[in-house]
């Protein structure tokens, strides 16, 4: 692919793309027989790239990726220790170089992704993210902060009057337990689908009207996904309203709501009634 260009937005993009060539590569390679060996050669081989070429590209910047050892604990930020030096630092790479390894390792599926966002101490917004880029490898795309995508259309259920049918991407796997009865009281409809990327990129292109959670998430999980999301106008927020926040010393943030903005004051109502 060339140098990569210089500008974050950009660069976000070009990162994602290559690591989700290698990802398809190695799919290729190993096949689908032994998933668990699939899984880890996935994620080792996309990190190893994404942290060589911020090594290389971006070598003043911080990281801090799912696979780093540690990447899981809280950090006090006077410890003297290389893992918290994104505490200190004025721009930090969040990234999460396979999200959805069950997916990724399954023959056929396409709902897994690779995230590359870029934290910055003086961004104008809450959360901080001033680039992003979610790679969608086997769907042969990747959504930027550099090109975002334009607001997703209202569906044919909203453009008709009365009706509104509310999509709400679910996990496959571990649904919030009340997103069911959350769903009935906004006359919602789960869809369910794969990595928290692929449901945030399903909100971005308007296969589906929402995405909830509330089964524990870190940093990585939601990051460059909330980058495209917010620059494409949607809302972002924890599912209380309050605002994201990024490059904290404790990594892991729970929960999150992405949607329409039209969407965002009825559901965090209906979040209130049902999420406590």
């Amino acid at each position: 692919m060339g140098s990569p260009p210089m500008i974050d937005g950009a660069f976000a993009r070009w990162l994602a793309a290559r690591a989700g060539q290698a990802l398809l590569d190695l799919r290729t390679e190993l096949g689908f027989t032994d998933p668990g060996a699939l899984k880890s050669a996935g994620d080792k081989v996309s990190h190893d790239l994404i942290r060589t070429e911020l090594a290389k590209w971006r070598p003043g910047d911080a990281v801090l990726s799912e696979e780093d050892e540690g990447s899981r604990l809280a950090w006090a930020a006077e410890v003297n220790t290389e893992a918290v030096s994104r505490l200190a630092a004025d721009r930090v790479w969040i990234v999460d170089p396979l999200d959805g390894t069950r997916e990724f390792s399954e023959e056929g599926r396409s709902d897994w992704a690779v995230h590359i966002a870029l934290w910055a101490r003086n961004a104008p917004s809450p959360h901080g993210l001033v680039a992003g880029a979610v790679g969608l490898p086997a769907q042969h795309r990747v959504l930027g902060t550099d090109y975002p995508p334009a607001y997703p259309p209202m569906t044919v259920e909203a453009a008709t009057a009365g009706t509104r049918v509310i999509r709400l991407a679910a996990s496959r796997s571990r649904p919030p337990v009340f997103l069911t009865d959350l769903a009935e009281d906004v006359g919602a409809k789960l869809v369910p689908m794969g990595s928290a990327g692929a449901k945030i990129a399903a909100v971005v292109t308007g296969e589906v009207d929402a995405y909830i959670h509330a089964g524990g998430q870190y940093e990585w999980d939601s990051a460059a996904p909330v980058a495209v999301a917010t620059a494409t106008g949607l809302h972002a927020s924890r599912i209380d309203g309050s605002a994201l926040k990024y490059n904290e010393a404790d990594p892991r943030l729970p929960d999150l709501l992405v949607c329409r903005k039209d969407l965002a004051t009825r559901l965090l109502a209906a979040l209130q009634r049902h999420s406590g």
